[in-house]
């Protein structure tokens, strides 16, 4: 063992500690053989395959009255499986990651992890692959041996938007996965850990929901500036009338789009026609959509989800006192 990784691996954690491939490798691949010997990576896979069925059975049985326009598509079931992903996949993904590095604090386990050769790097990064790895290739597993059934049930099948939202979906998984191993290695109890995830979860699908509505209150009250744009109404005469209004500035929206959930529509709809991201009116952006209120930006938001995290996990966990 190196003299840096020795120290990275010390209690004090004063110095930082490298990166070993196949130390993260190894790590990657224990915890990953763990969930599969517990039978999780199976039920994952067993649960996304019986959604994708159950939801295109009840495309099939309902027809029109689920989705009255285009009743037994791809595309209705990638509408319909896309607004359940959104809050199931989240979930398991916080579940999943949790206890990755808190529960091995915790139990103590984590020191002997470390008097191996593994830094913390090693660790961290190799807990977060073997977790996303349970997730994604649950997802495929569940996906692929849906696909026959899938096809079989609706009689047409769109390969394209079908790999695209298990794509998505996986992207999605390992932004949240992301998430809740960084705060896992951050905290030193599974019920802090536990704690942290749920605030994540209520962030996302509570308080985030609000921020748009709060900023737009403290818009009209002139705490911040508004943007002016103008409308033009076509009349029954024939004649036209403009209607000059505000809406919330650029960064506002940017803010709103900044949430997991949100970037994961707005991409999926690039895919697919059936999937609603968030649209704005042409009038709010007479001189056109800022950049980074374009659909395709989501990608790079779902992606920083991912990195930002880790990232400062990566600091962090270099430091801190086991």
């Amino acid at each position: 063992m190196s003299t840096e990784t020795a120290a990275g691996s010390s209690g004090s954690g004063s110095a930082s500690s490298s990166v070993n491939l196949e130390s993260v490798r190894a790590v990657a691949k224990k915890d990953f053989q763990d969930a599969v010997r517990s039978w999780l990576f199976w039920g994952l896979s067993v649960f996304f395959f019986l959604l994708l069925v159950g939801v295109t059975g009840a495309l099939s049985y309902f027809g029109a009255e689920v989705s009255p326009t285009q009743a037994e598509t791809t595309g209705a079931l990638v509408s319909l499986v896309s607004q359940m992903t959104r809050v199931i996949i989240p979930l398991i993904a916080l579940v999943l990651g949790w206890k990755a590095i808190a529960g091995e604090r915790e139990s103590g386990s984590i020191k002997v992890l470390l008097s191996l050769p593994h830094s913390r790097k090693d660790v961290l990064l190799g807990k977060l692959i073997g977790r996303a790895a349970v997730l994604s290739l649950s997802l495929i597993v569940g996906f692929v041996l849906a696909a026959v059934v899938v096809a079989a049930i609706l009689g047409s099948f769109d390969v394209v938007e079908y790999a695209g939202l298990l794509a998505m979906a996986i992207l999605y998984g390992l932004a949240y996965t992301s998430i809740a191993v960084s705060l896992s290695s951050m905290t030193k109890s599974t019920t802090i850990a536990g704690a942290a995830v749920f605030g994540v979860f209520l962030l996302f699908y509570a308080v985030w929901n609000l921020l748009l509505t709060g900023l737009q209150i403290l818009m009209s009250r002139g705490t911040i500036d508004g943007v002016e744009y103008t409308r033009t109404f076509e009349m029954a005469d024939g004649t036209t009338e403009q209607i000059t209004a505000q809406r919330v500035p650029d960064w506002a929206l940017f803010i709103d789009s900044l949430d997991p959930g949100n970037a994961f529509a707005n991409a999926l709809s690039i895919i697919s026609d059936t999937v609603e991201g968030t649209t704005y009116p042409d009038y709010y952006f007479p001189d056109g959509m800022p950049f980074f209120l374009e659909d395709w930006f989501s990608f790079i938001i779902l992606l920083l989800w991912i990195v930002v995290p880790l990232a400062v996990a990566l600091y962090r966990f270099d430091r801190v006192d086991l």
